[in-house]
C-alpha cells in the first residue's frame, strides 16, 4: 500500500512523530503497549469463539480492535494488533496459543543441529495477513499514526529455544555460551528476517516501527553487548531510512546505555529507573519513551494522576518524550483509569498553567 500525500502529511505533522524526531511540541504524545487487549469488553466480545491466533490472522478484525481502542482511551496513535511470534511460522517452528498458560512451540530450537531447519524468512508473503491489518488500520484511524512492530532477534530466540515463557532463559544462555558460532547464526537469520518484515510493514503503511525486547533484562551489559548487540544493529541498518525506529528491552536498567548502541531513533524505558535518570544514560541523540508501572493503573485514580505527573515533570518541556507504560497495560485494568491516564497526560501543560 502506497500512503496518498495527505496522508503521509498528517502522519508526519503528528504529535508522535515529531517527538520521535526531538522537535518541540505543545505536549508529549502517549501510545500505550497492549492498548487493545483482555482490559476492554469491547476486545473479549471480538475475541470469543477465537483462539488468539485466529484473530491475529483476520486484519479486518484486528483493525476494528485497535480502532475501538484508539477512539475509546483517545491515544495518539496506533500500534497494529498483532503479537511477536506469528514470524516463526514460516520460519519452521510449530506456533500455538493455550489458554491460560501463553505461546507454546511445539518443535523448540534445542540442539545446534536444529539450525538446519531453521528458515530464514526471505519471501515474506506467508505474512501477508499482518501487512493487509497495517493497511487496514491506517485507514481506520487516520490521521493518527501507525505504528508496525516485530520481536528483537533475542526474544524471538528465548521463545523459540525455551519452547514459551521462561524466568530463568536456561537454555537460551547455554546455547549462547556453549554454542557461540550457532548463536550468531541464528540470531543473525533472526534480525534479517526481522528487518524484512519491518521493512514490509513499512511499506503497507506503518509510519514507525518498535522492536521488543521483552527478555533481554536477564542478561548482563557484557553478556548484551558481546551476544546481543550485533544482531540489533545489522536489523537496524537492514531497515528503510528515514522512517523512525524505536527499541524497547527491559528488566535491567544497567542495559540503557547499551540499549543507545543499536541505533535506534527512541529507547523505550520500563518503570524500573526514573526517567530523567534513564535519558541521562541514553545520551541526548534519542528521544525516550516511556515508563509508568502498568500496576499503577490499578489503583485509585488520584494516584494515576500524581505519578503521571510525576513522569511529566521529571521530563518537563524537553523535546524528544513519548509517554507510555513500562510495559503492556495489564488485564485486570479499569478502562476508566486508562482513560484517566490519557487525560492526565493531554491536560498536564493546561493544568500546569
Amino acid at each position: 500500500m502506497t500512503k496518498s500525500p495527505q496522508e503521509t502529511a498528517s502522519a508526519n505533522d503528528s504529535l508522535l512523530m515529531k517527538a520521535l524526531r526531538r522537535e518541540p511540541v505543545d505536549r508529549p504524545p502517549i501510545w500505550l503497549m497492549r492498548q487493545a487487549g483482555r482490559y476492554m469488553a469491547e476486545y473479549r466480545a471480538v475475541r470469543e469463539g477465537r483462539t488468539f491466533l485466529e484473530l491475529c490472522k483476520n486484519p479486518k478484525l484486528c483493525a476494528e480492535a485497535m480502532q475501538t481502542a484508539v477512539e475509546r482511551i483517545g491515544v495518539d496513535a496506533a500500534i497494529i494488533f498483532s503479537d511477536l511470534l506469528p514470524i516463526l511460522e514460516p520460519m519452521g517452528f510449530d506456533l500455538s496459543f493455550v489458554a491460560g498458560d501463553g505461546p507454546k512451540i511445539g518443535n523448540p530450537f534445542r540442539e545446534a543441529d536444529d539450525l538446519a531447519r531453521v528458515r530464514e524468512l526471505v519471501d515474506v508473503t506467508p505474512l501477508d495477513y499482518v501487512f493487509e491489518t497495517v493497511a487496514q488500520t491506517r485507514r481506520a484511524v487516520a490521521p493518527l499514526p501507525v505504528i508496525g512492530f516485530a520481536g528483537a532477534p533475542f526474544t524471538l530466540a528465548g521463545y523459540a529455544i525455551e519452547g514459551g515463557t521462561s524466568r530463568q532463559f536456561l537454555r537460551t544462555k547455554a546455547l549462547m555460551y556453549s554454542r557461540p558460532d550457532v548463536w550468531r547464526e541464528l540470531l543473525g537469520r533472526l534480525a534479517r528476517s526481522a528487518a524484512r518484515y519491518l521493512n514490509a510493514q513499512i511499506d503497507a503503511g506503518a509510519d514507525c516501527v518498535q522492536i521488543f525486547d521483552s527478555w533481554v533484562g536477564c542478561l548482563g551489559v557484557d553478556d548484551f553487548r558481546r551476544f546481543v548487540l550485533p544482531s540489533l544493529q545489522e536489523l537496524r541498518r537492514e531497515l528503510k531510512p528515514g522512517v523512525p525506529v524505536i527499541y524497547f528491552g527491559t528488566g535491567n536498567p544497567a542495559l540503557l546505555p547499551s540499549f543507545a548502541e543499536v541505533g535506534s531513533d527512541c529507547v523505550g524505558v520500563d518503570w524500573r529507573i526514573p526517567i530523567d535518570d534513564a535519558w541521562a544514560q541514553i545520551g541526548p541523540d534519542r528521544a525516550v519513551q516511556g515508563n509508568l508501572d502498568p500496576v499503577v493503573l490499578l489503583g485509585p485514580q488520584e494516584t494515576i494522576r500524581a505519578e503521571a505527573t510525576r513522569i511529566l515533570d521529571r521530563v518537563g518541556d524537553r523535546p524528544g518524550f513519548i509517554f507510555n507504560l513500562g510495559h503492556g497495560i495489564l488485564k485486570e485494568t479499569p478502562v476508566e483509569n486508562v482513560i484517566c491516564l490519557v487525560e492526565t497526560v493531554k491536560n498536564w501543560r493546561r493544568a500546569a498553567r
